[in-house]
């Protein structure tokens, strides 16, 4: 099974990016999406970004994950 989660991304250095991942900094390739700002949301899997997102949708995959994360520790895996 492969996970992408989508991040924010925080600042461009060539084609490498900082970028959070909702409180959690990484570096991430961007070149696969070479258009990318500071501010875009994007995929990332396996430490490169594969998609630029719309914010809404991320930000709705992010909650999601917070959603899972929170039921993980009350119930325990």
């Amino acid at each position: 099974m492969c996970l992408a989660v989508p991040a924010r991304v925080l600042s461009i250095e060539g084609m490498k990016g900082a970028v959070d991942f909702g409180g959690v900094s990484r570096e991430a390739d961007l070149t696969l999406v070479p258009d990318v700002v500071v501010g875009d949301y994007v995929l990332i899997h396996a430490g490169f970004a594969i998609q630029r997102l719309d914010r809404s949708e991320a930000e709705e995959s992010l909650a999601l994950f917070r959603e899972l994360a929170r039921a993980l520790e009350e119930d325990g895996p």
